[in-house]
């Protein structure tokens, strides 16, 4: 018995040496999906914000000339993680953020100016956590929404500019006090915010 009991201490203390001599690397993470299906309730999850006509290059750019078509884009998270962001100010695991792009219309109806949104979804993408890291789904030519491989330059932007845990926190009127509160916003975000100028992400090369 004695022998048993030994062997069996023998094995775990072996077991446990293993593991620290090998820690589990990233690279040794699954993969997440090469693709990710559309919730079909998304329309139904936490509602985060609508903006238009957003762009994150300076003023005088071609994306803002006046002739161009107006978009909207409106940010849904599902509602298990909107809850835990709410106590700590931080995304679990299995985040997931869609946003819909929707064009702008004018004279709808009886509005006589500014713009209001399209029946029609014209664009979708999204920015789910998995595994702990986070990935960008954005729609393909068969309308499916294939994973947006790294270093796209989705992730360097998140990276470098973003409020909380790599999303763009502070565009979610009612999630940035939270952060602030909770003492999650990320060096670079508190960096920029006193340096306004460092704000502006460099032109694409």
């Amino acid at each position: 018995m004695l022998k048993a009991v030994a062997f069996a201490v023998a094995a775990s203390t072996l077991a446990v040496a293993l593991v620290v001599a090998h820690p589990v690397k990233a690279a040794d993470k699954p993969a997440p999906p090469a693709t990710m299906p559309v919730p079909a309730d998304y329309r139904e999850w936490q509602y985060l914000t609508s903006g238009i006509d957003m762009t994150y290059t300076q003023a005088g750019a071609d994306s803002l000339k006046t002739e161009h078509q107006s978009v909207f884009d409106n940010v849904f998270v599902n509602p298990e993680a909107y809850k835990v962001f709410k106590q700590t100010g931080t995304w679990p695991d299995n985040t997931t953020f869609v946003l819909e792009n929707r064009k702008g219309e004018a004279a709808a109806s009886i509005n006589k100016g500014g713009r209001t949104q399209n029946a029609d979804v014209s664009g979708l993408e999204i920015h789910r956590k998995v595994n702990n890291e986070w990935a960008f789904y954005v729609r393909g030519g068969d309308g499916t929404e294939h994973l947006l491989p790294r270093p796209a330059s989705c992730y360097t932007c998140h990276e470098a500019h973003a409020a909380v845990d790599t999303t763009f926190v502070q565009f979610y009127p009612t999630l940035l006090p939270i952060a602030k509160t909770k003492n999650t916003l990320s060096a670079n975000y508190l960096k920029e915010m006193a340096t306004p100028e460092a704000a502006t992400p460099a032109p694409a090369k």
